[in-house]
């Protein structure tokens, strides 16, 4: 059987493809449809091309539905909803590597597990107590599910700061009673004002080198910086002299710094809507149009927090 999918080019454009999928070999399962979340790693792939290292892959966001069960598999069964795969609308996936979703009125755009396990990583290694003081910087959609988390914990103090009033309006939205545009303020002036705050906890989703810079310069001595954001390129600079008179910790919390399997939290979280993807999927279209809509996401829409491909057949 045929399936639709895609590849990056050197150049970066998006080249849709077709290819034929086998029946599932033992151990596997063949999931059809669905949905894939349109992540950061494909934005920068689509943005550099072939300077892009690693290149992402055709996707890695997805959910979709149990076409076949090969051989020896149990628990699963045709028709199940599961986290697993990407931008093809019929894949052959390992079955110890998908996840059944509970049944559930959410649409499949609203299931895209994978970048909600990646914020349970974030939050684990933030390693809450009751109390605490925490800011958050950078407010994109990995920034909102930080945030959907942090707001049901018992903190003294929660800030978040953004370049972007649309995200901090966002974050407002949903709950932050605290937003900073930090493009408005004088920088010395934010930094004094959030220094003397003595935040614990300085959680960096922004992926620049400017939310590295800020993180450093508000945490308190002896605190946490959380670097969930990834820094795309070579190379990120530090102040040594204001990291050892700092004297704070730095946690790399991406998705292989997992603490344990973040993916069962994250399917029973969205279920109980502490993560709700609904307030952040602003896009959503089909495979044919995800060129289209890559080329409008890399001339800066505005309005773009998450994209979310279909992947009807």
């Amino acid at each position: 059987m045929n399936s639709h999918t895609l590849r990056y080019l050197d150049d970066g454009s998006i080249e849709l493809i077709e290819q034929e999928v086998g029946d599932p070999q033992p151990g596997e399962v063949q999931l059809s449809g669905g949905a894939c979340g349109i992540c950061s790693w494909d934005i920068a792939t689509a943005r550099y091309g072939k300077d892009m290292h690693p290149k992402a892959p055709a996707g890695h966001e997805g959910v979709g539905y149990v076409a076949k069960v090969g051989k020896g598999v149990s628990g699963l069964a045709e028709g199940d909803r599961v986290a697993g795969g990407g931008f093809a609308t019929r894949r052959n996936l390992a079955a110890d590597r998908v996840y059944k979703v509970p049944d559930s009125p959410l649409a499949d755009e609203f299931w895209v597990v994978e970048p909600v396990s990646c914020a349970v990583t974030g939050l684990d290694h933030c390693h809450l107590q009751a109390g605490q003081r925490i800011a958050l910087i950078g407010c994109g959609f990995m920034g909102q599910l930080i945030l959907q988390g942090l707001l049901h914990a018992p903190l003294a103090d929660l800030v978040v700061i953004d370049i972007a009033e649309n995200r901090l309006a966002l974050a407002r939205q949903q709950g932050a009673a605290e937003a900073i545009n930090s493009s408005r303020v004088d920088r010395g002036d934010l930094v004094a004002n959030l220094k003397a705050r003595n935040f614990d906890v300085v959680v960096d989703t922004s992926g620049s080198q400017a939310g590295l810079d800020l993180a450093t310069d508000i945490v308190r001595r002896g605190g946490l910086i959380n670097l969930f954001g990834w820094i795309k390129g070579d190379r990120a600079t530090i102040d040594p002299t204001k990291w050892h008179i700092g004297g704070f910790s730095l946690v790399n919390s991406s998705p292989s710094a997992k603490l344990r399997d973040p993916f069962p939290p994250a399917i029973d979280l969205i279920q109980r809507g502490i993560f709700d993807l609904r307030p952040l999927v602003t896009h959503t279209v089909s495979l044919a149009d995800y060129p289209d809509l890559m080329a409008e996401i890399l001339a800066g829409d505005g309005g773009y927090v998450k994209g979310v491909v279909t992947l009807g057949e």
